[in-house]
C-alpha cells in the first residue's frame, strides 16, 4: 500500500507559499519606495513628465526656501473638462517641481471657497477669478510665490491655452523670486524713441509706446553711438536702426557679443520713422550693422524689401481714392509666427512696414530659428522700387511669388567668432585688463528683426482721448513682441533654454482633418452661389434696362414689370439656387456621415475587434502550453524508472520459474 502526503500538508505548504510571496511583495515595496525614490519613467511622446535641463539646474541654484500656492478651484473646474485636466496638470508639474528642489520648493494646494479666507488671500496676491456661469461660480487657477525675504510673484490666471509654456511660466516665477532686482537693458536707437523734437511736423512728441512701456518693466539705460564699450552689468543690449555706427562702437558690441550678451537688434532696409531734417528722402534710411551680422551668420541685404502677396495689408493712401493692397505693409498672422517659441506663442498679428529679408549664412556655425516668416505667396522686391513710391498698385506689376517663405525675424544661438580676428580696428583703444576675445566665451543669444518701423505707435496701436487723458487701444501685438522679447533674453541661460513643450491635450486630427475638408467644400459651394446670384442680377438688370418704355405716371414707382424673359430667367435662378441650397446640405450631411463612420469604426475596434484579438491570443498561448505539458507528460510515462521491470516482463519470468 502506498503512502500519499496528506491533503492537510500540501494546503498548509500552499497557503505558506503565499504568505511568503505577500511578505515579500511588502518587503520590496517598502525597500523600492526607499531606494527609487524620486526615480520615474516617463513614457509619453513628448516626455511631457521630464524637466528640462534648464529648469533643473534653476531649481539646483535655489539658495533659500520658497514657498509655491497653487490656487484651484475644483468644483468649478468639474464643469469643465479641459479646465479640469489641464488644472491636474499644473498639479502633478508643481508636485514635480517640489521633489526635484531637495525640499527647497514648497507646494501648497488651496481650493478657495466663496467667502473664505483663501479666496481672500488669493485676492490679495493677484490671483484672478474667472466667472464660470450667469450664477456666480469662479474659477481660480492661478499660482503664487514667495521667498524668505516677503519678494512676490504671481500669475494670475493659468491659461489652459498656454500650456506649452506652462514649464516656462513657472521656472520664470521661480527665478523672479530667487533674483527680485530688475534686469538693466542697454538701449542705442538712432530713431526718436524717447521722445523730443520732430523736425518734419516742427512739434515735440511724445515716447513711443513700446519705450515708455520697456522703462516700466526694466531699468533702461539710454547709450549713445560714441560709446567705446558697454557695460558688464547691461543683461540685454537693445540696438534699433544702426546707421553708420563708428568703429569704436561696433567693436564694443563685438566684445559683449563675445561675453555671452543677450542683443535684440532691429535692422530695416527701409526705415519709414527716420525722417532726417532735410525732409523725407534728403538721406539713406537703410541700417547697416556690417560686419557684426555676418560674424554671427546672419545674413541682410539692404537693398532688397520682402512682399507678399496674401498678407499685404489694404490701405488708404489719399482719402478721396479707394483702399489699396499694399504688398510691403504686411500683417503676420498666426500661421507666420512660431508657436512653439515663447516669444512669438499666442501672438495674432505683428504689423511690419517696407521690412527686410533675414537668411541664415552657410556654414556658420549657429542655430537660425525663424520667428516670423511670410507666407509662400511672397517674393524680394528692389528696395529702389519703394524709395519714392506714390502707388502702392504699382508694386503689383511684374511681382511674381517665388513660393518660398522668407524670414524677417529669428533668434540666433551658438558660440561665434569675433568680426575683428586681427585685432581692434584702427583707432580703438583697449583698456587695461580688457584682453580682446576673439571667440565667445559664452553662446551667443540673439533676436533679429528686419524692421525697425515696427517699432512706432502707428503699427500697432491706436491713440484715443477719454476724459482729457490720452488713452492706448493696441490693434497689433508689435509692443507684445519686444516685451517678450527683452523678458526671454532678461532671464538667466537656464530660462531661455526652457522652450515650449507639446500639448497636454491630443487634439482629434483625423476628425479635424474631415472637417476642414467639408468646409473647403461649403465655402466652395458658397463662392459659387455668390457668383451666381451676382450674375443673375446683372442679366436682370440689362433685362429691365431693355423692355419697352412705359408711362411712368400710370403705376407707382415701386411697381416692377417682369417680361416673359425676366420670369423664365427668375425662375432659373430659383431652381438653380435651390439646387446649389440642396448640394450645401449634401455637404453638412456628408460632414456628419463621414465623422460618424469614423466613430463607428472606432467603437467596432475597440469593443470588438481587440478582444477578440486578445482573447485568439490568449487561447492560442494557452493550447500551446496544454500541448507542451501533454507531451511531457507523455514522455514521462513512456520511459520506466531506473532498475525498474516492466510489469509483463516480470509475470513471464514468474511463470518460467514455476
Amino acid at each position: 500500500m502506498s503512502m500519499s502526503r496528506p491533503v492537510w500538508r500540501k494546503w498548509t505548504a500552499g497557503g505558506g507559499a503565499l504568505v511568503a510571496l505577500g511578505i515579500l511583495f511588502v518587503g520590496l515595496t517598502v525597500l523600492s519606495s526607499q531606494l527609487l525614490r524620486g526615480v520615474q519613467l516617463d513614457l509619453t511622446e513628448h516626455h511631457m513628465y521630464t524637466l528640462t535641463p534648464g529648469t533643473r539646474h534653476i531649481l539646483r541654484s535655489i539658495q533659500e526656501p520658497l514657498n509655491l500656492y497653487y490656487f484651484y478651484s475644483e468644483r468649478a473646474a468639474s464643469r469643465l473638462p479641459v479646465v479640469r485636466v489641464y488644472g491636474q496638470r499644473v498639479r502633478e508639474f508643481l508636485q514635480e517641481i517640489a521633489s526635484r528642489s531637495g525640499g527647497k520648493v514648497q507646494v501648497h494646494v488651496i481650493d478657495p471657497q466663496p467667502f473664505s479666507e483663501d479666496e481672500d488671500r488669493a485676492t490679495e496676491f493677484g490671483v484672478r477669478a474667472v466667472p464660470v456661469d450667469s450664477s456666480g461660480t469662479s474659477l481660480y487657477l492661478g499660482l503664487a510665490g514667495t521667498n524668505s525675504t516677503d519678494g512676490r510673484a504671481v500669475i494670475d490666471f493659468l491659461d489652459p491655452a498656454k500650456e506649452p509654456f506652462l514649464e516656462y511660466d513657472v521656472a520664470k516665477l521661480l527665478v523672479e523670486l530667487t533674483q527680485p532686482k530688475k534686469p538693466v537693458i542697454g538701449w542705442l536707437s538712432s530713431l526718436p524713441m524717447s521722445g523730443g523734437f520732430d523736425p518734419a511736423t516742427e512739434q515735440p512728441h511724445s515716447p513711443w509706446l513700446v519705450y515708455s512701456q520697456a522703462r516700466q518693466l526694466f531699468t533702461v539705460r539710454n547709450l549713445s553711438s560714441s560709446i567705446t564699450q558697454i557695460d558688464p552689468d547691461i543683461d540685454v543690449l537693445v540696438i534699433v536702426h544702426p546707421k553708420d555706427l563708428p568703429a569704436p562702437a561696433l567693436y564694443a558690441i563685438d566684445q559683449y557679443a563675445m561675453r555671452g550678451g543677450r542683443l535684440l537688434v532691429f535692422v530695416d532696409p527701409i526705415a519709414e520713422q527716420d525722417t532726417p531734417a532735410n525732409g523725407p528722402g534728403a538721406a539713406p534710411r537703410a541700417s547697416s550693422l556690417e560686419p557684426l551680422l555676418s560674424s554671427w551668420g546672419v545674413s541682410f541685404d539692404p537693398n532688397e524689401v520682402l512682399g507678399d502677396l496674401q498678407q499685404g495689408l489694404t490701405i488708404r493712401v489719399r482719402e478721396n481714392e479707394p483702399p489699396q493692397r499694399h504688398l510691403a505693409i504686411i500683417g503676420f498672422g498666426p500661421r507666420s509666427l512660431d508657436p512653439n517659441d515663447v516669444i512669438t506663442s499666442g501672438l495674432t498679428q505683428i504689423t511690419v512696414e517696407t521690412a527686410g529679408i533675414l537668411r541664415q549664412k552657410k556654414d556658420a556655425g549657429v542655430r537660425f530659428e525663424p520667428l516670423i516668416q511670410s507666407s509662400s505667396q511672397a517674393a524680394p522686391i528692389p528696395a529702389q522700387r519703394l524709395a519714392q513710391l506714390t502707388d502702392p498698385a504699382a508694386l503689383r506689376q511684374g511681382f511674381q511669388p517665388s513660393g518660398e517663405r522668407y524670414t524677417v525675424a529669428a533668434r540666433v544661438t551658438g558660440t561665434v567668432k569675433t568680426a575683428y580676428p586681427n585685432g581692434p580696428p584702427a583707432g580703438v583703444a583697449v583698456g587695461a585688463g580688457a584682453a580682446p576675445l576673439a571667440a565667445s566665451s559664452k553662446p551667443l543669444n540673439l533676436i533679429v528683426v528686419a524692421d525697425a518701423d515696427m517699432l512706432a505707435d502707428m503699427l500697432w496701436v491706436r491713440w484715443d482721448s477719454f476724459l482729457g487723458q490720452r488713452t492706448a487701444s493696441a490693434w497689433a501685438n508689435n509692443g507684445d513682441f519686444v516685451w517678450n522679447a527683452l523678458d526671454n533674453l532678461a532671464g538667466s541661460s537656464d530660462l531661455i533654454s526652457v522652450r515650449g513643450r507639446a500639448s497636454f491635450l491630443r487634439p482629434f486630427e483625423r476628425v479635424d482633418s474631415l472637417r476642414a475638408a467639408a468646409e473647403d467644400r461649403f465655402l466652395a459651394e458658397q463662392k459659387q452661389l455668390e457668383a451666381e446670384l451676382a450674375q443673375t442680377e446683372q442679366k436682370l438688370n440689362a433685362l429691365q434696362a431693355d423692355r419697352p418704355d412705359q408711362n411712368p405716371g400710370a403705376r407707382a414707382p415701386s411697381e416692377t414689370i417682369l417680361t416673359a424673359d425676366q420670369e423664365r430667367e427668375l425662375q432659373r435662378f430659383q431652381k438653380e439656387r435651390l439646387r446649389i441650397r440642396k448640394e450645401l446640405r449634401d455637404v453638412k450631411l456628408g460632414l456628419d456621415r463621414g465623422i460618424q463612420r469614423l466613430g463607428a469604426r472606432l467603437k467596432l475596434i475597440d469593443i470588438v475587434v481587440a478582444p477578440a484579438v486578445f482573447a485568439l491570443l490568449a487561447g492560442l498561448v494557452a493550447a500551446l502550453a496544454r500541448r507542451r505539458r501533454s507531451a511531457a507528460s507523455s514522455t514521462e510515462a513512456a520511459a520506466p524508472a531506473d532498475g525498474a521491470v516492466p510489469a509483463a516482463g516480470a509475470a513471464s519470468e514468474a511463470a518460467a520459474a514455476r
